[in-house]
């Protein structure tokens, strides 16, 4: 599972080796400054829309690498039945993150905090 913090005005998500070959992903930092709306779902994969491209998923299990659909792009790092972060942000590579934590609701308050 993705390591989620929030340091130094930046929001910091480091992937497992495993998750950057199947998603094509690499690492993520992105400022404070560029975020948008900030939630919680239950279920990570409610939140991801449109066309895996590139990436892996795995149906009922996981869902790793980018999304696109009208428009936008999804850094998605999602389980399937586990909670999931989502934020919107502006003026970066990815229109949204989705990342699945078992802390989404604490990262949640502190991202609005900071984001404030």
């Amino acid at each position: 599972m993705a390591d989620i913090r929030l340091t130094d005005g930046h929001l910091e998500v480091a992937l497992t080796r495993r998750e950057k070959i199947a998603g094509l992903l690499g690492d993520l930092r992105v400022p404070v400054a560029a975020i948008g709306h900030v939630d919680v779902v239950d279920n990570a994969f409610d939140a991801v829309r449109g066309l895996r491209a590139p990436g892996l998923a795995i149906p009922g299990l996981t869902r790793v690498g980018t999304w696109r659909g009208r428009g936008r792009r999804t850094f998605v790092v999602a389980r399937a039945g586990q909670p999931a972060l989502v934020v919107d942000l502006e003026g970066q590579r990815y229109d949204r993150l989705v990342l699945s934590t078992t802390d989404a609701a604490s990262l949640r308050d502190r991202l609005r905090a900071a984001v404030r």
